[in-house]
């Protein structure tokens, strides 16, 4: 019997990589001799940078970069040396958790630390780039990001804009003068799980922006500086992207890389699934395992265990979840791919007891191994 295991990681209590080793676990207590092939997955957000350096065989770099508030952060990010690729999450140098309740303000927050991380690693030699735009407290069209790139963003009076979504209707004018040559010979492809515009009622700040500490009497502005920009940009470039799906990801940070960059934006996990070698480890499996903290309905929005059920029906494996909690509205997972879903928690617990690492390990062996012992009663998977 062959099972793969693509689970996602449990926030706050295991790693994807832990999750599925203790599933491992308790499928071996009842076939021994089974091979388990387990893959590090993510969607795009939290969590992705460690997947891919794990199922890639990447190493962690860590540098100090501008946060968002302008101030220096520790980040980090991997490298795979094989093929020259880069997996950065923008949220280690630009994300929300980066930013005090009290100070969160898109108005003035900058993604220029992700600016840094990238060519901190074009200059260790990386060419590919595998961007997770997840979790950000800007705001910003990306500006902060090209003007470390070496894009200069000026106003009427020739002055550099001010940082942050307040500078955007200001710029007059930008140039790309001082952006490094090896640019043109990177490759973007930007984990994007939202399809919303750049601007409007559906647009990146009317949506996100109020999550991220925005007044409410600052959306309409925002939005009109953010459609200026946007026009701006297709005036010296030709081209803009303004409507296209997922422009307006991570305060527009979608909408810099597609304009700017060139770059792809595609699903989170999609881009996962095929860097870690989730489609060839479907060859010849005869079950896959997925999960995530909390299954519902929200699970069949381009999250891990819907992205991994959608392949796997492809190839006709059959395939079960394990999961922290399950919702009621969860049964939606069961129009998606996942034939069964089960939670782990066997007992009324308190939040801390349920979130605790050693407990999380436990449930999923022990209930792994349950399922097993019921899959063998009945002699077979299909």
């Amino acid at each position: 019997m062959k099972i793969v295991i693509a689970i996602d990681s449990f926030k706050g209590s295991v790693t994807s990589v832990e999750a599925a080793l203790s599933v491992k676990n308790g499928i071996l207590r009842v076939y021994s001799d089974a091979e388990v092939v387990t893959v590090p997955v993510a969607d795009g957000g939290e969590g992705t940078a460690d997947a891919l350096i794990c199922g890639m065989g990447g190493e962690k770099m860590n540098l100090t970069v501008t946060g968002p508030l302008g101030e220096p952060v520790e980040a980090s990010y991997g490298i795979i040396e094989s093929t020259g690729t880069a997996v950065i999450e923008m949220a280690q140098a630009a994300g929300l958790t980066l930013v005090p309740e009290e100070k969160r303000n898109p108005m003035k927050t900058t993604t220029y630390g992700v600016g840094e991380m990238i060519n901190d690693a074009i200059s260790r030699g990386c060419r590919n780039f595998i961007i997770g735009i997840g979790g950000s407290a800007t705001n910003d069209c990306g500006v902060g990001m090209l003007k470390a790139l070496g894009w200069n963003f000026v106003d009427i009076n020739e002055n550099d804009v001010r940082p942050g979504a307040e500078g955007l209707g200001d710029v007059c004018f930008f140039e790309s003068d001082k952006r490094p040559y090896v640019l043109y010979d990177c490759k973007f492809d930007v984990a994007c799980d939202v399809t919303n515009p750049l601007c409007g009622e559906s647009g990146c700040t009317y949506v996100y922006s109020p999550q991220k500490g925005a007044k409410s009497e600052d959306l309409a502005k925002m939005d009109k500086w953010i459609e200026h920009f946007a026009d701006l940009t297709e005036d010296f470039l030709g081209v803009s992207h303004k409507n296209y799906p997922g422009a307006g990801a991570a305060g527009g940070l979608g909408f810099a890389f597609k304009s700017f960059l060139f770059g792809e934006l595609s699903p989170g996990v999609e881009i996962v699934l095929r860097e870690t070698g989730f489609y060839d480890a479907l060859d010849g499996a005869d079950l896959v395992i997925t999960g995530e903290g909390r299954l519902d309905a929200q699970t069949v929005m381009g999250k891990v265990p819907a992205g991994v059920a959608k392949a796997a029906k492809e190839r006709g494996v059959p395939v079960i979840a394990f999961a922290g909690c399950v919702t009621e509205d969860a049964v939606k997972c069961n129009e998606h791919g996942i034939d069964a879903f089960f939670p782990i928690l066997r007992r009324v617990v308190t939040e801390a007891e349920a979130m605790e690492t050693e407990n999380t390990k436990t449930a999923l062996a022990d209930t792994a191994e349950q399922v097993m012992r019921l899959i063998k009663t009945f002699g077979k998977v299909n």
